[in-house]
């Protein structure tokens, strides 16, 4: 990085300012400045969205970047569960789309195939109040930004106020054990719970993560032991045996959509889900009753005694094959800016919390109550390698759905909890050669 003589006095000026009060300065990012190349053309990659917000703003906002740059941006989608194979495969035959709108911590599966974006990432954070950690130790690695954190969708429980209430409870209940209960009489009163157990990248990997942090199990330990075969995790086999007797037939196969669209089908009374089942229901006149019946809540408190919840968390990857990289961290600077980082968080209507803190001064969040469980999804998030590094073996173990495997086969009888257990140990231990 270049310091110009300008701006080196200005740091030389505030220092002098200050150094007799005894503080000691904070030194913002010099402002980088990418030049796109001539004649560059750019193609991201991104998940389909659930709010129709969400995307109609950031394809403003190409649009905008494009007007004032002339580079032209190809906005491709695919479903949530294709970005992560499409990703890998663009990472490692080294063609494909320039840029990536990716899942959890894939950056860290092939971290040499892309762009170090660590001077952006510095000058963003300085100045926008810092980046939640959640969300970059997604997209960095020690001090180095092998991605851009981009936000978190968060993720919490969305259930019929009046079939809560017809089941003979006044408030939700806030610990697991009260939640069972609730999903007891639920199902007696024909109005049951779903939640999904199939290869769902989002919602089925938020509920895994839930079950087994709230009962203080662990896929690895501190130093990437793989601890899944614990009395912690039979513990929490067991709760979610009890839980899935009371779901709607079917859920272990469902995928990301499927829980949104029995809720609103009647099927379900009870979910958990991104703001985006509240917002579908809120547009369609057919659907005003449900709308109007809705409520949210952040998931139980199990055993551990805190609130422990998984969020969806997405980064920006730019990979090294790309023909023009100038002109892609240009357009990833102009979308983090604030004016169109604030409306994009604005059109999606609190479907997609902010990566940098300060966001969340963006007056989406207390618009309306429904918003408030999604407001702090990327200061509360832990993360899927926990309590271990994220790395390779972090990334890949989630990729190949070890977790919500273990669940899967435990609740659906097809394995005991002793060997589910065995086998998502036998299957982390492929990646964790520790």
């Amino acid at each position: 990085m270049t310091i110009r003589r300008r701006d080196f006095l200005a740091v030389t000026a505030a220092t002098a300012g200050v150094a007799g009060l005894g503080i000691r300065p904070t030194f913002a990012q010099a402002e980088p400045a990418y030049k796109p190349e001539s004649g560059a053309s750019l193609r991201l990659l991104r998940w389909t969205p659930f709010v129709k917000g969400d995307e109609e703003a950031w394809l403003a906002n190409t649009k905008k970047f494009t007007e004032a740059t002339g580079v032209e941006v190809r906005v491709d989608k695919e479903s949530w569960e294709d970005i992560r194979p499409k990703a890998a495969v663009a990472a490692n035959v080294g063609s494909g789309p320039d840029l990536v709108m990716c899942w959890f911590d894939d950056a860290h599966q092939y971290p040499d195939k892309l762009v170090d974006l660590t001077e952006l990432a510095n000058y963003l954070g300085g100045k926008y109040g810092g980046w939640y950690e959640g969300a970059k130790g997604y997209a960095a690695r020690g001090d180095q930004f092998i991605a851009m954190p981009l936000a978190a969708i968060g993720n919490a429980v969305v259930y019929r106020d009046s079939h809560v209430k017809a089941a003979g409870f006044n408030e939700f209940p806030k610990d697991t054990a009260g939640f069972l209960e609730l999903c007891k009489a639920m199902k007696a009163k024909g109005t049951p719970a779903g939640f999904p157990h199939g290869k769902a990248v989002g919602d089925g990997n938020n509920y895994a993560h839930w079950l087994l942090w709230s009962h203080g199990a662990q896929m690895v330990d501190a130093d990437g032991k793989v601890t899944i075969n614990s009395p912690e995790t039979l513990a929490a086999i067991n709760y979610a045996k009890e839980l899935y007797a009371t779901f709607i037939p079917g859920t272990e196969s469902w995928q990301d959509v499927n829980n949104n669209r029995a809720f609103l089908a009647g099927q379900v009374s009870l979910i958990a889900n991104g703001v985006s089942v509240y917002y579908t229901a809120k547009g369609d006149p057919k659907l005003a009753e449900i709308a109007a019946d809705i409520r949210t809540t952040n998931f139980p408190i199990g055993p551990i005694g805190k609130s422990v919840e998984l969020h969806q968390t997405s980064s920006l990857l730019l990979f090294k094959h790309t023909k023009y990289p100038e002109a892609a961290k240009a357009y990833i600077k102009f979308m983090m800016e604030a004016d169109q980082m604030n409306a994009w968080i604005q059109g999606s209507s609190a479907y997609c919390c902010q990566a940098l803190k300060a966001y969340a001064k963006n007056p989406i969040w207390t618009a309306d109550p429904i918003h408030a469980p999604y407001a702090r999804a990327s200061e509360t998030l832990r993360p899927n390698g926990y309590a271990g590094p994220l790395g390779y073996a972090s990334a890949a173990t989630m990729a190949d759905y070890v977790l919500v495997d273990m669940f899967a086969a435990a609740v659906t009888g097809q394995r005991s909890p002793e060997d589910a257990m065995k086998e998502a140990e036998r299957r982390a231990n492929r990646y964790y050669r520790v």
